[in-house]
C-alpha cells in the first residue's frame, strides 16, 4: 500500500496542505477532486516524487512503482518515431537487447581461455534467461494494441513525433504509462485530448487495470464510470468518500447542509455569549461569569462554511433572430493536396439546433467546423450562410492570439462589447479569475488560463450561431457548470465539438457523427448516440451471423435427386479429389510437425542443462550451447509460422471444396 503521512506544504503563508494523510490500497480506483487551486496537481507531483513537501512523507514498498501523467509539458524525442518513443518506456528490455548483442560480439573477439571470456559467457546466460521472462517477444504487439486504442492508426507508428500536435503527444505519453503498468498510476486530466472512441477504450482499460489509479479530472461521466473512491481536497484537508464522484457530490451536499445548521447554532451561541459579556462586563458581581464566557469564546473553534459556488451565473444576451436555415453545405468537397477529407457532403443547420460533434480524431471534426465558421476554404461545392446569421467561433488556438503584454481585464475591454468593468470582472470570475487575478499579464498565464480568457472574451461578442471546439478542456467543475447553464439558456444555435458527455447531454438535441469520408446526424444527445451506435454494431453482428446461417441452410445439396449408388460414387470421387488436392500439403505439415517435435526436445534438453549451476563452468561449452539455443529458438518460431500457414491453407481448402467441386460437376 501507499501511505501519505502528515503531508504539509505552504505557498507563502497559506497552507496548501495541512498535515494530509491517507492510504491508497492496491487496485483502488480513486478520483482526486476539489476546487481550482486546492492543490490536486501538486499532491500528485508529491506522490510521484517530483515535488517536495515542507514536512510529512510518502511511504510505499521498495518493489512498488509510480507512473505520473502531467497535464502538459510532455517532450518526446524528436529523432524517434511514435513506436520508438513508446518503446523507450521499456528501458530494461531495451538494455537487455543491447547487452545481448554486445555480449555476442564480445564473445567472438575474446580468447576462450581468458577470464573475461568466462565472465562474458556467464553474463550471456543470465541475460538470455532475463530476456525469456521480460516480455520482450510480446512487447511489439502490446504497444500496437494500446496505441490503436488511443486513436493512432498503424500508419502513424513510423511517423516522427514532431509531426503530431500537443494533444497527440499527450496520448503518446499516456500510452507509455499504460504499457509500463506501474503499481500506482497518477493521471492529471487524462481525457483532455481524447475523442469519444478513445475515451471509451481508456475507461475499459482502467477498469481492468491491475494497479491502483488516482485520477484528477473535470469529466464527471469519466470519474463516475471509472472510480470507486473519492478524495476531496478543500482548505488544506483531504476528505475520504467511499464512492464515485456522484456519490461524493451527494454526501458532500448533505454534510454542508448539516454544517450550515451547526454554523447557525454556533453563531447564535456566539451572539448570546457576546451579549452577556457586553451587558455585564463592568458589573463586579458578574465578573467571574464574564471571564468564564470570554475564555469560552477564545477556546471555541469556529465553524467555516465553504463558499457558495452556485450563486455565480452567466447569461448570454438575447441574440438577434436568424432565418430558419442557419447554414447549408451542398456537395461540399474538401482536399488537402491528394488527401480528400470530405467528398460531396450535404448538411443543413436550422435555427435552434444544439449540435454535438463527435467522431475519431483525424476524421475531420475541426476541419468541418472551421468550414462552417467560414475560416477554412472549400475545394468545391457551396457554403451558404442564412439570413441575419452572425457566427461566433472558439478554438483552443485563439488563446495564442491574445496580446502577452495585456492583462486579462485589458483583453476583455478589447472585445468592444461596451460592458461595464464590473460585468467584465464577473465574467472573468466565472472562469476562475478572481480578485487581482484579472490583472495578471497574458504572458505569464498558463495555457489553460489563456484558453479561459479567450473563451470569456468570445462570449462578449457571441453572435446567434456559436461554434465551440473543445471549450471545456481547461475548465474546472464550477466553470463548466456556469458555461453549461449559460448554453442551456442560449436562444440561438449551437455547435460544440467535445468528448465530455456530462457537459453536452443537457445542452444538445442533435449529435453529428463525423467519420472518415462521411457524416451522419443522430436526433438525440451524446448518450443517445452512443447507445444507438452500440445497438447498431450489435445488429450488424447479428445480421452477419444470420446471413451466414441462412447461406448455409439454403445451400443446395448436389446429391439431391441421385440414386443411393450414384450418391456413394459422387462422395467417393469428391473424397479422392480432395485428398489429391491436399495430400502434398498434409505431407509437408507432417514433416514440419516431426521437425518441430525434435527441436522442442532439444530445446528442453538445453534448458534443463542451463538450469544446472555447473553448466557455466566450461565457457567453451556454454558459448557453443548458447549459440545453438538461440538458433533453434529462431528455427522453431519459423517452422511454427510455416505450420500455421499450411494448416490454414488446408482448412480453407476443406471449407470451400464442397462448393467448388459441386460447381465443377
Amino acid at each position: 500500500m501507499l501511505q501519505l503521512d502528515g503531508i504539509t506544504l505552504h505557498f507563502g503563508e497559506r497552507p496548501l496542505f495541512d498535515g494530509v494523510s491517507t492510504t491508497i490500497n492496491p487496485g483502488e480506483r480513486i478520483g482526486l477532486v476539489g476546487p481550482n487551486g486546492a492543490g490536486k496537481s501538486t499532491l500528485l507531483k508529491i506522490i510521484a516524487g517530483e515535488q517536495e513537501a515542507d514536512s510529512g512523507s510518502v511511504n510505499m514498498s521498495n518493489a512498488a512503482t509510480v507512473g505520473y501523467l502531467p497535464q502538459d509539458g510532455v517532450e518526446p524525442d524528436p529523432d524517434l518515431t511514435i513506436f520508438e518513443e513508446v518503446e523507450r518506456a521499456f528501458t530494461e528490455i531495451l538494455e537487455l537487447r543491447y547487452r545481448q548483442t554486445e555480449l555476442q560480439q564480445k564473445l567472438d573477439t575474446l580468447e576462450p581461455d581468458s577470464p573475461d571470456h568466462k565472465k562474458a559467457v556467464e553474463e550471456f546466460g543470465q541475460v538470455q534467461y532475463q530476456m525469456e521472462h521480460s516480455g520482450s517477444y510480446t512487447l511489439g504487439a502490446e504497444i500496437e494494441r494500446v496505441l490503436m486504442g488511443l486513436g493512432f492508426n498503424e500508419s502513424d507508428f513510423t511517423r516522427s513525433t514532431t509531426e503530431f500536435s500537443g494533444g497527440w503527444l499527450m496520448r503518446i505519453a499516456l500510452a507509455k504509462l499504460l504499457l509500463k503498468k506501474p503499481t500506482y498510476l497518477l493521471l492529471d486530466e487524462p481525457t483532455n485530448h481524447l475523442d469519444i472512441e478513445s475515451l471509451q477504450w481508456i475507461e475499459s482499460f482502467l477498469k481492468n487495470y491491475d494497479g491502483a489509479v488516482i485520477i484528477v479530472s473535470h469529466d464527471r461521466a469519466f470519474l463516475d464510470s471509472v472510480t470507486t473512491r473519492t478524495l476531496a481536497l478543500r482548505r488544506g484537508n483531504l476528505d475520504d468518500y467511499a464512492g464515485n464522484f456522484s456519490f461524493y457530490e451527494k454526501k458532500y451536499a448533505e454534510e454542508q447542509e448539516l454544517l450550515k445548521k451547526q454554523y447557525e447554532n454556533q453563531q447564535k451561541e456566539i451572539k448570546q455569549t457576546q451579549e452577556f459579556i457586553d451587558r455585564f462586563r463592568y458589573k463586579a458581581t458578574k465578573a467571574k461569569q464574564v471571564q468564564s464566557r470570554i475564555k469560552q469564546l477564545e477556546k471555541m473553534e469556529e465553524i467555516e462554511l465553504d463558499q457558495e459556488q452556485s450563486e455565480i451565473t452567466f447569461r448570454f444576451p438575447s441574440p438577434q433572430r436568424s432565418g430558419q436555415v442557419v447554414l447549408k453545405l451542398e456537395n461540399l468537397v474538401k482536399k488537402y493536396g491528394e488527401n480528400t477529407v470530405f467528398d460531396g457532403i450535404d448538411y443543413e443547420i436550422e435555427r435552434g439546433d444544439k449540435i454535438a460533434v463527435v467522431g475519431p480524431n483525424g476524421a475531420g471534426k475541426s476541419t468541418l467546423i472551421r468550414i462552417l465558421a467560414g475560416l477554412e476554404p472549400i475545394t468545391s461545392g457551396k457554403r451558404e450562410v442564412g439570413y441575419n446569421v452572425t457566427v461566433g467561433y472558439f478554438a483552443q488556438h485563439q488563446a495564442e492570439e491574445l496580446n502577452p503584454k495585456n492583462n486579462a481585464l485589458d483583453e476583455m475591454h478589447l472585445a468592444g462589447s461596451g460592458e461595464p468593468e464590473t460585468k467584465l470582472r464577473t465574467i472573468l470570475g466565472c472562469f476562475l479569475f478572481e480578485g487581482d487575478d484579472v490583472f495578471k499579464k497574458v504572458g505569464v498565464l498558463s495555457g489553460g488560463e489563456k484558453s479561459r480568457v479567450a473563451l470569456a472574451k468570445m462570449l462578449l461578442n457571441s453572435g446567434n450561431f456559436l461554434i465551440f471546439d473543445e471549450p471545456t478542456n481547461h475548465l474546472d467543475m464550477q466553470s463548466k457548470n456556469i458555461l453549461q447553464q449559460a448554453l442551456q439558456q442560449f436562444e440561438g444555435t449551437l455547435m460544440i465539438v467535445s468528448h465530455d458527455r456530462d457537459f453536452l447531454d443537457p445542452i444538445v438535441n442533435k449529435t453529428l457523427e463525423v467519420q472518415p469520408g462521411y457524416i451522419k446526424t443522430w436526433l438525440g444527445d451524446v448518450s443517445y448516440y452512443l447507445e444507438k451506435k452500440s445497438e447498431e454494431r450489435a445488429a450488424e453482428d447479428e445480421s452477419a451471423k444470420s446471413q451466414t446461417k441462412k447461406k448455409n441452410q439454403t445451400s443446395t445439396d448436389p446429391t439431391e435427386g441421385m440414386s443411393r449408388k450414384e450418391q456413394r460414387r459422387y462422395e467417393a470421387e469428391k473424397r479422392n479429389a480432395l485428398s489429391k488436392k491436399i495430400k502434398p500439403l498434409k505431407k509437408r505439415l507432417e514433416e514440419l510437425e516431426n521437425s518441430i517435435e525434435e527441436i522442442e526436445l532439444r530445446k528442453a534438453e538445453i534448458e534443463k542443462s542451463m538450469a544446472d549451476p555447473n553448466f557455466y563452468d566450461d565457457e567453451d561449452h556454454v558459448k557453443e550451447v548458447s549459440i545453438e539455443y538461440e538458433s533453434i529458438k529462431t528455427e522453431s518460431a519459423e517452422k511454427m509460422e510455416k505450420w500455421e500457414q499450411i494448416a490454414g491453407r488446408i482448412e480453407h481448402i476443406e471449407t470451400s471444396f464442397d462448393k467448388e467441386y459441386s460447381s465443377a460437376n
